[in-house]
């Protein structure tokens, strides 16, 4: 740690420490990540303006640079890591205050599909943006995406797939909610390497989402617009 001492993050005003986590987020510095969210509340920061301020804001350049293709998937997850770890320290401080979530979402991998990359990408993009998400991971039938959405209510359902002969059964999942009567419910992003727009159209999703920025983006577009009919 010889070549670090220059920087002591607890010397640090504020803003040079929001700026500092901003780098470390960016460099994938789990551990300086967790002591600046530790400075940061023993300063009397409440945990919604950390995760804010210096989380989501630094997750932000790296999610632009990642859609601008200057980060590449290895430096994301390193940096979605990092944020993590600031996560795990904020998260029951953030429950106990009763924060306000950006929303919620449930995300899995298609039935026939165990691909996760992807998938694992925006689940912790969605959470360094604020949203709360719930991973049902790999090989979903239609009865595990019901199930969840019955029990965590949430504002979006994110469906992945990786394989040609696995992108259809998203329409089967769709065609059950419709069948239901739950379609309305829900915000649906699609995403995956074989899929397009047209394929987003064609199987009835809300958008299709070429990467995790994209995603992020896009879910906080509709999380805004839902709110606002809600409101209006």
């Amino acid at each position: 740690m010889s070549e670090e001492e220059d920087i002591v993050l607890s010397e640090l005003n504020d803003d040079e420490l929001v700026e500092q986590m901003f780098d470390d987020l960016y460099d994938g510095l789990k551990e300086e990540i967790e002591e600046g969210v530790n400075i940061l509340l023993e300063r009397g920061w409440t945990p919604y303006d950390i995760l804010t301020k210096a989380l989501v804001g630094g997750m932000t350049i790296v999610g632009h640079d990642f859609r601008d293709g200057i980060l590449f998937v290895p430096e994301v997850l390193l940096a979605a890591n990092a944020m993590k770890g600031g996560m795990f320290i904020l998260k029951p401080l953030l429950a106990e205050t009763g924060a306000p979530r950006v929303g919620k979402m449930v995300i899995g991998t298609v039935k026939g599909d165990i691909h996760d990359i992807g998938k694992n990408l925006v689940s912790m993009m969605m959470e360094g943006a604020g949203f709360e998400v719930v991973d049902i991971g790999i090989n979903n039938p239609v009865e595990n995406y019901l199930e969840t959405l019955e029990a965590e209510k949430p504002d979006i359902l994110g469906m992945s797939a990786l394989l040609t002969t696995t992108m259809p059964y998203m329409k089967v999942v769709i065609d059950t909610l419709i069948e239901q009567g739950l379609r309305e419910e829900y915000i649906v992003l699609v995403g995956g390497a074989p899929l397009n727009e047209e394929f987003g159209k064609a199987i009835g999703a809300d958008a299709y989402c070429r990467d995790a920025a994209v995603a992020v983006e896009t879910a906080k577009d509709f999380v805004s617009r839902k709110h606002n009919q809600l409101a209006g």
